[in-house]
């Protein structure tokens, strides 16, 4: 599997967002390979509703109904249709860590799954305990990366990664600098069951190109 993160690119908000959701949809049919459009809160109705595929959101926020103006709920995300949420990604990281525990807790109570981040070995021990849907090891010095992938950079740690996951019972998924189909079959083959990608995907010249090149490497 494939999750593209939209982030806050110009490339992937409003209506150039749903563009690139019916994109990934018509990668994701021809290919069979799962590939899901990680957007922004904003735009999960209109993803929905341009596609058939799964739709995550990036974030959500702990609190529930209430006085609390700018806050992400995860009631709010539900019923728009999306289906997972990122939780603690490197550009928007929790705190503290019971923080975290909650955020894993509420997502839970409305029926999000979840993809919790970790940015090395210690912290992916720690987040494995909250029984995520899905754990990513994804160093942030490596993200954005033209040059290192994680496959890369750190194979292995990604060994030790998959080991450590599997012994939780927890599909681990890894990110960072991918960006070609030999990243992602790399990946594979060290037990990862998929990748996040973003720029590589999102505010590339041929979105469609650079995926269908993504997806060779599950063959």
């Amino acid at each position: 599997m494939i999750f593209v993160n939209f982030k806050t690119y110009k490339q992937g908000s409003g209506e150039e967002a749903v563009a690139l959701v019916k994109t990934i949809g018509e990668v994701a049919e021809e290919t069979k390979i799962k590939v899901i459009p990680v957007v922004q809160a904003a735009d999960i109705k209109e993803a929905i509703i341009a596609s058939k595929l799964e739709i995550w959101v990036q974030n959500i926020d702990t609190e529930s109904y209430g006085a609390h103006t700018g806050t992400i709920l995860p009631e709010a995300v539900k019923e728009d249709g999306a289906s997972g949420t990122f939780l603690n990604h490197s550009e928007i990281k929790f705190s503290k860590f019971d923080n975290l525990k909650l955020a894993v807790k509420r997502a839970n109570e409305v029926g999000l799954k979840t993809l919790v981040f970790a940015s090395d070995i210690s912290e992916l021990k720690k987040v494995l305990t909250l029984k995520p849907t899905y754990v990513a090891y994804e160093p942030p010095e490596l993200i954005g990366s033209e040059t290192d992938s994680v496959t890369g950079a750190k194979a292995d740690v990604v060994a030790k990664a998959v080991v450590i996951s599997k012994e939780a019972g927890i599909p681990l998924v890894v990110g960072a600098g991918v960006k070609s189909s030999a990243d992602v079959k790399k990946s594979v083959e060290l037990g990862a069951v998929g990748v996040a990608v973003a720029s590589d995907v999102v505010v590339a010249e041929d979105p469609k190109k650079e995926l269908f090149d993504l997806t060779e490497g599950f063959k």
